[in-house]
């Protein structure tokens, strides 16, 4: 049997690995894609991609809430180089300033994995007048067993930076201090892995990174599992149907 050591290494070893094979490249300075600028009334997404990825990780759900009529930031930022608080107030504002010179709102928030972490420090300390709703996808909400266990492994820290060292489950980490939401809330997480290495770590089921207890955070709306695993669940056609479902009513499709 592999000891906790070993099962380590191997999960590493398999962290490189996936952050390379999903990472295009790190964005050094702010870039953003926008899609639909056809008139002022369309209402604005802003979508921010999770840790170690980039904006091209979000480009089919750009294009499909494109072609549903929304206008679309989709985010680039160096997600690996900063702390979460600088990340959340340098790079949503400009965001939110495109929405705001197109006059496009409600200005809504579709995140992936550490995104909904920013947008959630983000509100906690800023007021946007025009904001409607927020999706996160695969959110740690209340941080991932994952980092309780590697941060300090050698080669943690350069392969997911100072914001990854953020998202452990201690009364340290920044989601568990962010506290309750309050604003219009809905979460849709995965319970499939594709790195069983990892899951490992994670007590109760979980999408590979982040347990389905702990993508919860008080004050949301509503809250969905769909069989798809934390690196791809962004890019599913019912995940992406679900999330407009919520754009547009507030609610999830539940049978």
């Amino acid at each position: 049997m592999l000891s906790l050591n070993s099962i380590e290494r191997f999960v590493l070893i398999g962290i490189v690995t996936c952050s390379i094979a999903s990472k295009v490249s790190v964005a050094t300075e702010l870039n953003h894609s926008v899609t639909n600028r056809e008139n002022g009334s369309t209402e604005c997404v802003i979508l921010l991609h999770g840790l170690a990825r980039t904006m091209k990780s979000m480009e089919k759900l750009a294009s499909e809430l494109s072609q549903n009529s929304y206008f679309v930031v989709n985010t680039d930022y160096p997600s690996r180089k900063h702390e979460i608080e600088y990340l959340s107030m340098t790079y949503i504002p400009p965001a939110i300033a495109q929405c705001q010179n197109a006059h496009a709102k409600p200005i809504h928030f579709v995140t992936h994995s550490m995104g909904g972490i920013l947008v959630r420090d983000y509100l906690k300390k800023n007021t946007i007048k025009e904001l409607g709703k927020v999706v996160m996808l695969s959110p740690p909400n209340e941080g991932s067993e994952v980092v309780d266990k590697l941060k300090k492994m050698p080669g943690f820290a350069a392969i997911n930076g100072p914001a990854g060292q953020q998202l452990g489950t201690d009364s340290n980490s920044v989601p568990v201090r962010l506290g309750p939401v309050y604003f219009s809330l809905g979460i849709i997480t995965g319970n499939r892995t594709i790195n069983p290495l990892l899951s490992m770590l994670i007590p109760g089921d979980d999408d590979g990174k982040v347990s389905i207890k702990r993508a919860r955070v008080k004050g949301m709306n509503d809250f969905v599992i769909m069989p798809h695993s934390h690196s791809f669940i962004m890019s599913q056609d019912a995940v992406i149907l679900q999330t407009i479902s919520f754009l547009q009513t507030g609610a999830f499709k539940h049978e």
